[in-house]
């Protein structure tokens, strides 16, 4: 039988070392990916990155503010109602723990000023009656297609989870914090919607924007149908907050957090909770392991 031919000694480092510049390549070429790409991304379009916003329920032991929920809320009413819906929403949400905390007489006299459509009656026809605290609250448009014969062709989108499905890439390093249970920055969706309010002005010079739409700076190509929402004054506030576009956009876009996740609150005491416990019962193991194996002869 014959031999198997031993290999060289150079050949078979070499070999050994193979796999390790295999991996050192793949890995340069993906950080310079995603170094390139935000790059990429800004030479084909030049909206900014939305602002960070110093919100009061990010965080662990975040918590919404109830005085800016009810503000957020007039804002929202006053504004934002008259095209965005805002369907999952029902009025006696607006009562419960962990709200705006409205009262229910407050809650009562709410839904009392809405109409909704019910039905059918006895002769099979609906009707409109005022709404209830159970009620949803209705949309300004009957359907889609009377939304966007109104809009100029445009949809306004349901506000029920809008800050929860927007966001933007934080790109690298930080998006790989995002990737970490317990350490992700949740406040993508909130940072964007705000600066998207605030995000509105001329175009800078050489950038066109076609009739009907308007420049944007936190818009993805810089253009976006909706008018400019908000104007400084345009919202009375009855506790002595600023009344500014500034504060409109960051009291609408906390409300609009809480309508999107309404028990992040008790969401958050749960957790603490649970990390609590962790902590105590490691602690307890150790103790006991030590107690249990200190009179163990080495």
């Amino acid at each position: 039988m014959r031999k198997a031919r031993s290999m060289p000694a150079h050949q078979d480092s070499s070999m050994k070392r193979r796999p390790f510049v295999t991996f050192l390549s793949g890995a340069a070429l993906l950080a310079a990916a995603f170094m390139s790409a935000p790059a990429l991304a800004e030479s084909g379009h030049h909206e900014k990155k939305p602002e960070v916003h110093g919100w009061s329920f990010s965080g662990v032991f975040g918590a919404y503010d109830k005085a800016q929920l009810r503000r957020g809320f007039k804002v929202y009413k006053e504004v934002c109602s008259t095209c965005h819906s805002i369907k999952m929403l029902a009025f006696r949400n607006l009562g419960q723990p962990g709200g705006p905390e409205f009262s229910e007489k407050e809650v009562v006299e709410l839904a009392a000023s809405y109409k909704v459509k019910d039905g059918p009656n006895e002769t099979g026809e609906y009707f409109d009656r005022p709404a209830r605290p159970s009620d949803r609250f209705p949309p300004p448009f009957a359907n889609e297609q009377a939304a966007r014969a109104a809009m100029s062709g445009a949809y306004p989108p349901d506000m029920s989870v809008l800050v929860k499905a927007r966001g933007y890439g934080r790109g690298f390093p930080t998006f790989l914090l995002d990737a970490l249970p317990g350490l992700a920055y949740q406040e993508h969706g909130a940072d964007y919607v705000a600066s998207l309010l605030k995000g509105y002005g001329e175009p800078p010079h050489g950038v066109s924007v076609p009739d009907g739409q308007f420049y944007n700076a936190y818009m993805s190509g810089n253009r976006i149908g909706m008018p400019p929402p908000l104007s400084d004054g345009a919202v009375t506030y009855d506790d002595g907050a600023p009344q500014t576009v500034d504060q409109y956009a960051r009291d609408v876009t906390a409300f609009l957090m809480w309508v999107a996740e309404p028990h992040l609150e008790a969401r958050k005491h749960i957790g603490q909770g649970v990390l609590a416990f962790l902590i105590v019962f490691a602690l307890l193991l150790f103790f006991t392991k030590r107690k249990i194996w200190s009179n163990v002869a080495h």
